[in-house]
């Protein structure tokens, strides 16, 4: 509980350090991009490469499959179950209301919370979870704005930084092929650096959002669902079969994150509603401050 407490505190001024930059002009809606793009595209590969630099088993392996499926099944349960969810709301609500259902912050905020609680073994997992979260990304939550065909999906995910790591670091494990020092040191200092640069990110976009137009019993009960329900119901659920512990762990604390940062990005790029979107993620992430300490202790 301490080492959670601890943890939760330093993601808060992580978060406070990217409000106080944004509001200083340090982080500007300009500059921001080519922070997200550095994280996404140099740190995080580094980060999940990293992860798969460990001894692996036959245990490991056979985790990683089981991660994988369930992975895949609860994609595909998001999927089905935010078509059930909010349909009375308008048209432009309902399109970012079900894209945070199935496209959860779980690729920016996930992987660095996972690695805090689980350590190095925990964050290979979350690595390999968040392969099926990457293909709704780009498949079924983008046709929630606008019209796609599969074959730009599947470039996207073919050449996506983050897929390529989970493939270059799963061959690495798998060959135990020994990387010379310097490498490694360069892929760790660099993956070291995911959870401090993401927050500082995460707050300087939670800097723009005024805080009265959170107050909306619609994001609450998405906030309720998204990083209480979810969560409770993927636990016991998980619990009826018998699969390993630390999978269980990673599968259910990534399925108890805040709406995506994608969500913002998407419904402003293809002209949603933007502002909606931004207090979703906004109320959810500031709520999953609380929610995710608590479900973290039933967890470790």
């Amino acid at each position: 509980m301490k080492s959670m407490l601890n943890m939760q505190g330093t993601l808060f001024l992580l978060i406070l350090a990217g409000i106080y930059a944004q509001k200083k002009g340090i982080i500007t809606n300009q500059n921001r991009k080519k922070f997200t793009d550095f994280i996404i595209e140099i740190i995080l590969p580094c980060n999940i490469i990293n992860s798969f630099l460990i001894s692996w088993s036959y245990d490991i392996l056979m985790n990683c499959i089981t991660v994988f499926i369930v992975a895949i099944v609860t994609q595909i349960l998001y999927v089905i179950i935010s078509k059930m969810l909010f349909r009375k709301s308008t048209k432009d609500r309902q399109a970012v209301l079900r894209y945070a259902i199935i496209c959860s912050n779980a690729g920016f905020l996930g992987n660095p919370i996972v690695e805090s609680v689980f350590g190095s073994q925990g964050l290979l997992f979350a690595s390999v979870a968040l392969i099926p979260l990457r293909f709704a990304m780009w498949s079924s939550g983008l046709k929630l704005f606008t019209e796609t065909d599969g074959k730009s999906t599947a470039k996207k995910l073919i050449t996506h930084p983050c897929i390529i790591a989970v493939f270059v670091g799963f061959i690495l494990m798998i060959s135990q092929i020994q990387l010379p020092g310097f490498m490694l040191k360069t892929l760790a200092g660099i993956g070291s650096s995911n959870t401090a640069i993401s927050m500082i990110v995460i707050g300087s976009i939670l800097a723009e959002i005024q805080v009265k137009k959170i107050l909306d019993k619609e994001l609450f009960y998405y906030s309720a669902l998204r990083l209480l329900v979810i969560p409770a119901a993927v636990l016991i659920i998980l619990k009826l079969f018998r699969i390993d512990s630390l999978v269980i762990g990673v599968i259910v604390l990534l399925s108890a994150m805040p709406a995506g940062s994608t969500t913002v990005m998407l419904a402003d790029k293809y002209n949603g509603n933007s502002k909606f979107a931004t207090s979703c993620v906004f109320l959810s992430t500031i709520l999953s401050l609380i929610t995710i300490p608590l479900i973290s202790i039933f967890l470790v």
